[in-house]
């Protein structure tokens, strides 16, 4: 089998093309959630914590001089991705368990009304339980 015969089997293939649209559709819901995350979420954590801008959070290990960067710990970063994190996480979780508890209502099948001989032996079955 030729490379490039292989090379368009793996291609079109359904699994491939089912990850390469999860990728992508990954990565446009991923830049959704960063919005909620940074223009929804945190705006009202910044008011009630005050206007805090965890970025600018550092300990300086070693002073600027003429040039010279300062050597910075910079832990708000940290503290700051940590906190993206946790929220992009839990944003994740309401929106899947958003989707399962809508997924299980349109799932759940109706009971099968039974046929008409199934409702007969059902009332055979009744009468012979009565004898």
């Amino acid at each position: 089998m030729s490379l490039l015969k292989e090379f368009k089997e793996f291609a079109v293939k359904g699994n491939a093309m089912d990850m390469a649209v999860g990728i992508i559709i990954g990565a446009a819901f991923g830049k959704i959630v960063s919005s909620i995350v940074n223009d929804v979420i945190m705006p009202p954590i910044g008011l009630l914590i005050g206007g805090v801008d965890f970025n600018k959070l550092a300990i300086t290990l070693k002073a600027g001089s003429a040039g010279v960067e300062p050597v910075l710990l910079s832990y708000g970063k940290f503290i700051q991705t940590t906190v993206d994190f946790l929220l992009i996480a839990f944003a994740i979780f309401i929106m899947v368990k958003a989707l399962n508890s809508l997924k299980l209502t349109a799932a759940t099948p109706a009971a099968p009304t039974p046929t008409k001989e199934e409702l007969l032996l059902t009332e055979i079955r009744d009468l012979l339980k009565q004898k």
